[in-house]
């Protein structure tokens, strides 16, 4: 089953003397989280009054956080979004894919363990009897279905990483 909420990034420190947070993003880039207007920590929501850039990470002024005494209790919290307030160009997240199990020809092979990011595609790192990298492009990723939780896929030769 799929999360409401992700995990994108954590409040480090603090910022100035009027309440903003310091995140560091987990996401691809700082810029994702300009794209939000709320984002939960703590379990509670909190309205975005400001964000933007500072080198790496994402400067942020939340509404209610006014001083730095409150900023300094958000210190360590992970930051959520709302997974709905994004369009996703694949359909789904990368932790959506961890887990899943995997099948080619009719087997199960594994369950996806990791997901590397490469400028060209993503490979999946799929474990079960042995280990095997799957570029997630559609010659080898045939159908995915994530409510349902497994994968089907092509394998060729030289996608067992074990390989004797």
């Amino acid at each position: 089953m799929q999360k409401q909420y992700m995990e994108t990034g954590e409040i480090v420190s603090t910022h100035g003397i009027h309440g903003e947070v310091k995140v560091y993003p987990w996401a691809d880039g700082p810029e994702f989280l300009l794209e939000f207007d709320e984002f939960r920590i703590g379990g509670r929501l909190y309205e975005v009054e400001n964000a933007r850039i500072q080198k790496t990470c994402v400067l942020l002024k939340l509404k209610g956080v006014d001083t730095v005494e409150e900023a300094m209790t958000l210190k360590g919290k992970v930051v959520e979004f709302d997974r709905t307030d994004v369009e996703l160009e694949e359909g789904w997240f990368i932790a959506d894919l961890i887990g899943l199990r995997v099948f080619a020809d009719g087997e199960e092979i594994g369950t996806i363990k990791d997901v590397l990011q490469y400028p060209g595609n993503d490979v999946w790192i799929v474990r079960g009897k042995r280990e095997y990298m799957i570029p997630s492009v559609a010659e080898f990723v045939k159908e995915v279905h994530i409510e349902e939780g497994y994968a089907v896929v092509q394998l060729i030769e030289g996608m067992a990483v074990d390989a004797d």
